[in-house]
């Protein structure tokens, strides 16, 4: 979708109710679906965290989505594909604020240039014991993208096409540092499966795209 058209239907996603966990569950593995209804929230005191799913002209003018392919390091997440975002500082006023101040140190694009069109439904991450909150953000021009190198491997810019195409919806089998040889529901962006939280957060923000194409 060129971009323009893209800019001026987003507008209606302001006033649309968020899908929510209905829109979160076509994408969560049967393992996380098990677990969260054994967590006791309070007992695991979570951490906060905000991430931003941001779009953007790409150079040909169509519409792109951000993600990035986390560096390799001794966590759960690593090398896994997901939104740029982190923890709640102390100096952060919001997660809103650390999400914006999160997107610009890891893929480098300034957090004035983003502008927030929606807080999106929050997400709790068992393995890394993490709310998250993400947001939906746009950019109106094509930014100059540079990835943390202590953070970010790649910076995958995903065409608006293929994050709404059908036949980029699969199941995959997967051994992750937690779990083996588990079956979940995932995207194929960019050649990568894109799954867990992240595909959660996804299937909540296609849900709402296609409802405005």
């Amino acid at each position: 979708m060129e971009f323009e058209i893209f800019k001026n239907r987003i507008s209606k996603l302001k006033k649309m109710p968020l899908p929510g966990e209905a829109a979160h569950r076509k994408l969560a593995p049967m393992l996380r679906i098990q677990e969260l209804s054994q967590i006791n929230m309070a007992e695991r005191n979570p951490q906060q965290a905000g991430v931003m799913a941001v779009f953007y002209p790409g150079s040909d003018r169509n519409t792109q989505l951000a993600l990035i392919l986390r560096t390799a390091y001794e966590g759960v997440h690593s090398r896994q594909v997901g939104f740029p975002g982190g923890r709640l500082e102390k100096s952060d006023r919001d997660l809103k604020e650390t999400a914006l101040r999160e997107t610009e140190e890891e893929i480098g694009i300034p957090r004035d240039h983003i502008q927030v069109i929606k807080k999106l439904t929050k997400l709790y991450i068992p393995p890394s014991n993490f709310w998250v909150q993400p947001y939906l953000g746009l950019v109106e021009n094509n930014p100059r993208m540079i990835p943390q190198e202590s953070e970010v491997e790649k910076i995958l810019e995903v065409s608006l096409f293929d994050f709404l195409d059908d036949k980029n919806l699969i199941s995959e089998n997967l051994t992750t540092s937690y779990a083996k040889n588990i079956q979940v529901p995932a995207y194929k962006l960019n050649g990568y499966v894109v799954w867990g939280a992240t595909g959660m957060m996804l299937s909540e923000i296609r849900e709402m795209l296609l409802k405005i194409q």
